[in-house]
């Protein structure tokens, strides 16, 4: 590292500097830091970009936060000049990633794949610039090799090493099955970064075992090894389970405004700050300094995750739409207002019914179990007057609104 920090001049140190502090920012591990600042050092240099390497097996192609922890991390490399290079497993996607299945995954077909990739390219879209993405499929390569290249490849591994693979091992341990075919993924992903000469490969701790397997190829076959970076996997709404929409515990980068501005509220306090610096585009001077006023008790946590529900909704709509869903929040939840755009529901069914089964009628609660534990935890109104009677026969009027819990609302229309 010395050899090349004595060649840059105070302003390329700076610069060097200026580019850690942001690659630092929010992540898990990088593995090795030091690697990274040389490359980062060279590239400033020889006025050369980075090629960033992200993997994508596009099996699950309905983007949210938890996405974007990756993607906003790729966003800040491209904004500094550097080359983005998405590598859509067209050819991996249909072995399926192994990483933390107790079984093999289902093998998706070339529609299925080229379907979701289209998916994944429109919303990622509202994090990238996409017209500065290097864009591969990896087909490309690996459908060229014959039983030779990949003998050859699995001969710079051993199985010991693939067996390190927590899921591999504990289903080897529990004597369940796996295939031969599982083996390849982690040697194919390895390879697409020879292929392309990645500098870095960027993924969330899931996929530590795979990204490795890039630099370990790239060493065995006598390339530069790119560096490694990991971001630690989001905890959705309930702070508890990982982002995922099956947890219902998720915020979506298509939704509306004031759903993302929300469901940012109901976040738990002691995740706000996790949650600017992985889901949003402040600088780390910014992100320092709510997280000192938070401490030193100068910013009240209601308000921290105002302005982070508002910056959620201004990355993926408008500072316009922000400023609105702010507004709505204050008069829907801290006056007591009706939001202006409650959904309508066009009635054609009894003119009465038991409240549990209307409200599972309604889709606003997903069982008779959830809607009897929600009004006994009094979060059900109609008409503004809470529901303490889970035996209440509802009348069904024309205009009659029906709120369960601060978010959802509905306007019947006879």
């Amino acid at each position: 590292m010395s050899d090349i920090i004595e060649q840059l001049s105070e302003e390329q140190l700076r610069e060097v500097k200026r580019q850690m502090a942001i690659y630092r920012q929010g992540v898990q591990d990088i593995i090795p830091t030091e690697e990274l600042e040389r490359k980062v050092a060279k590239s400033i240099l020889q006025n050369r970009p980075l090629k960033i390497k992200l993997g994508l097996d596009p099996s699950a192609p309905d983007v949210h936060l938890g996405h974007t922890v990756v993607l906003n991390k790729i966003r800040q490399f491209q904004e500094n000049g550097h080359t983005i290079q998405l590598i859509i497993g067209d050819f991996t996607g249909k072995i399926g990633d192994p990483t933390g299945k107790s079984v093999a995954r289902k093998q998706l077909t070339d529609e299925e794949v080229k379907h979701n990739a289209q998916t994944y390219f429109d919303q990622f879209g509202k994090v990238l610039d996409m017209e500065k993405v290097e864009l591969h499929y990896n087909s490309k390569w690996l459908s060229k090799m014959n039983f030779e290249d990949v003998i050859r490849l699995a001969g710079k591994i051993t199985v010991a090493r693939l067996l390190e693979r927590d899921d591999f091992d504990e289903r080897l341990a529990l004597g369940k099955p796996i295939s031969l075919h599982e083996f390849f993924y982690p040697l194919m992903q390895g390879h697409d970064s020879i292929e392309l000469e990645c500098d870095i490969e960027l993924g969330g701790t899931d996929q530590h075992f795979n990204i490795l397997m890039g630099r370990h190829f790239q060493e065995r076959f006598g390339k530069e090894p790119q560096v490694a970076i990991l971001m630690p996997l989001l905890a959705g709404l309930d702070g508890v389970e990982k982002m995922s929409k099956s947890k219902n515990n998720y915020i979506g980068i298509d939704e509306k405004p004031a759903d993302m501005y929300g469901k940012a509220m109901s976040i738990p306090d002691e995740l706000t700050v996790k949650y600017f610096e992985l889901v949003t585009d402040l600088s780390p001077q910014e992100i320092q300094m709510i997280k000192d006023d938070l401490n030193n008790g100068s910013l009240h946590p209601r308000d921290a995750k105002m302005r982070l529900g508002k910056t959620i909704v201004r990355m993926y709509h408008s500072d316009e739409a922000a400023e609105q869903a702010e507004r709505q929040f204050i008069s829907v939840f801290q006056k007591g207002a009706l939001p202006e755009d409650i959904p309508v529901v066009n009635w054609n069914g009894e003119s009465e019914m038991n409240i549990i089964d209307f409200l599972v009628e309604l889709k606003l609660l997903k069982s008779k179990s959830e809607a009897r534990r929600m009004i006994e935890n009094r979060g059900v109104k109609l008409n503004g007057e809470k529901v303490e009677d889970n035996h209440l026969k509802v009348k069904l009027t024309d205009g009659l609104i029906i709120q369960v819990g601060k978010r959802k609302f509905a306007k019947i229309k006879l």
